[in-house]
């Protein structure tokens, strides 16, 4: 499992950080701390759901994240299929989760730069909707700037939902988890 983000305290609380705050949310229900240095990534062993899992934080920063997840996959040799990622996604309303088994990477340069170097589309994808309530016109900006504080209640609900679909996924299915997420809803 990798939470996509940036390392570095200029990039805590934005939207391009919320896979790193959903894989840090799973970690801490574990009773785990994703801080162990493995390769390119900060990891942490758990058991999620009966399910033996890898939390990663590539440090690669985001548009190279691929590099990061790809070496963590051949050093566990774990086919791309039981792969998950957690991510920000600018074109989903925001508060929303989106869940995919398969797909292309639309505009978010963690999801192609991790499609690039495992050569493969077929994971699952948990994706949390950052959409500005108005057109911005530099989207980097956007994603690499904190949250406003009126924002942070969603942002933590939106977290804590992203770490239940990934339970629900291994426990009852990554269709099951569709059915339950895949709409808008903001505390």
């Amino acid at each position: 499992m990798a939470g996509l983000g940036n390392p570095g305290d200029e990039y805590v609380l934005t939207p391009h950080n919320l896979g790193f705050m959903a894989a840090d949310e799973i970690a801490s229900r574990c009773g785990a701390r994703i801080s162990r240095p493995e390769g390119q990534a900060l990891t942490a062993r758990v058991v999620l759901e009966g399910t033996e899992a890898i939390l990663a934080k590539p440090q690669t920063y985001m548009n190279l994240s691929g590099l990061a997840v790809r070496a963590l996959l051949e050093r566990y040799e774990v086919p791309a299929e039981d792969l998950i990622v957690l991510i920000d996604d600018v074109d989903l309303p925001f508060g929303s989760l989106r869940i995919r088994q398969r797909g292309s990477a639309g505009s978010h340069n963690g999801l192609k730069s991790i499609i690039r170097e495992i050569k493969a589309n077929g994971f699952i994808r948990v994706r949390m909707g950052i959409m500005p309530e108005r057109p911005t016109g530099d989207r980097a900006d956007y994603v690499l700037s904190r949250f406003r504080k009126a924002e942070l209640g969603s942002v933590t609900a939106m977290v804590e939902r992203a770490a239940d679909a990934v339970g629900t996924t291994l426990r009852e299915g990554v269709e099951a988890a569709m059915t339950l997420y895949n709409r808008r809803q903001i505390s």
